[in-house]
């Protein structure tokens, strides 16, 4: 058997690794010699930001908990390289596989090419830009020591092909995100305030904000958050507050009238909320990913995007951090007057499937093993 190293982190990355665990059990009623050992590094390790995804999506028990915790930047990557490093020190695996753009996905990723391990990279390619955003870093350093790419779109692409990779080494299989989705769809659950706020389907907005430029620093968080309220002409408003915004507001006393703050929701409950809101605001890009495949109309308050398909192709709007520029957006919103977005290619809930066929192909021969 050719043990993967499944790496997964936080919240995000959970989402993308169950399709792909599903993929390998199908794989292996019919022989396949591929099996995995999920590795969870604790990147995010509370509850709220954890543990329901994995109950929700049927995702196994991890095989080792690396329990980094909390702390900086530096001090996180530090803890999963060596912890993982000891991992690899007593097992090696055939393959790293890490998804996404979190610490988790660099740190491990640089242990296991100097362990002489390959790294496949699911998601690898796509880029923003924008360098002050810590995920850019970790995006190009994991793409710079990747050997294998699973890429979501043509952009995602044509950004490896640029910076000097193989076509050999991409592989264009779809998005493992809106794989998690699609299969979900059935069970989508209202949360249990639904009703108690006097939720009507179609007739709400909801919000997600954790990026610093939006979140540090109370004046900025608090004129978004009053613009909303101010655009929102008395439709409600649902913030599912992220605990790094949970804590400035605490700090700065941010209640804003017309927001209704609740906790951070199950995946389940989560898109229950996006799939009927008459629009989302975010500044995340997976939750951009998921109003384009529900067709939901989504401003990203950001200034750039790791994600053009969900502009050029889906629901999404990138609005940039002004306050004063939500008021017209938020009235095409709820006058009707938003895009009609498509579904980008190949996201058909097949990605996962593809990722498996590639990787028995890859790890079949010996010659492919070798680090290029």
């Amino acid at each position: 058997m050719k043990i993967i190293d499944l790496i997964a982190g936080a919240r995000p990355n959970f989402m993308k690794i169950s399709p792909i665990i599903d993929a390998m059990k199908v794989a292996q009623t019919r022989g396949s010699q591929l099996t995995y050992r999920l590795i969870h590094t604790g990147q995010h390790y509370d509850r709220a930001m954890s543990g329901d995804v994995f109950e929700q999506l049927g995702i196994p028990e991890p095989d080792i908990n690396l329990e980094v915790g909390s702390g900086t930047q530096a001090e996180q990557t530090g803890n999963i390289m060596m912890r993982y490093e000891r991992v690899l020190m007593e097992a090696k695996s055939a393959l790293c596989l890490v998804v996404g753009d979190v610490t988790s996905t660099m740190a491990c990723a640089i242990v296991a090419r100097k362990f002489g391990i390959p790294v496949g990279h699911v998601e690898g390619g796509i880029r923003s830009g924008d360098w002050s955003m810590p995920e850019e870093i970790n995006r190009v350093v994991t793409d710079s020591i990747t050997n294998w790419f699973f890429t979501t779109s043509e952009t995602a692409n044509q950004n490896l092909r640029h910076a000097g990779v193989g076509g050999d080494r991409i592989f264009f299989v779809g998005n493992t995100m809106v794989d998690t989705l699609l299969k979900q769809l059935p069970c989508l659950r209202p949360p249990s305030f639904f009703g108690t706020l006097g939720l009507t389907l179609g007739h709400y907005f909801v919000i997600t904000l954790h990026r610093p430029s939006n979140v540090d620093g109370e004046h900025q968080l608090l004129r978004l958050l009053q613009a909303i309220s101010d655009g929102a002409r008395g439709v409600p408003v649902v913030f599912p507050v992220h605990p790094r915004t949970a804590k400035n507001l605490r700090e700065c006393d941010g209640r804003i009238p017309g927001l209704h703050y609740v906790d951070p929701q199950g995946y389940l409950e989560f898109n229950y909320l996006v799939k009927h809101a008459c629009g989302v605001l975010t500044d995340s890009g997976g939750v951009t990913e998921e109003t384009t495949v529900l067709g939901v109309p989504c401003l990203t308050l950001r200034d750039s995007t790791e994600r053009p398909e969900t502009v050029t192709f889906g629901t999404n709007e990138l609005l940039g951090t002004r306050p004063a520029a939500l008021a017209s957006a938020l009235a095409r919103m709820l006058d009707g007057r938003w895009k009609k977005g498509t579904i980008p290619e190949k996201w058909d809930g097949r990605a996962a499937e593809r990722i498996i066929s590639e990787l028995e192909k890859l790890l079949a021969s010996a010659e492919h093993t070798r680090i290029n």
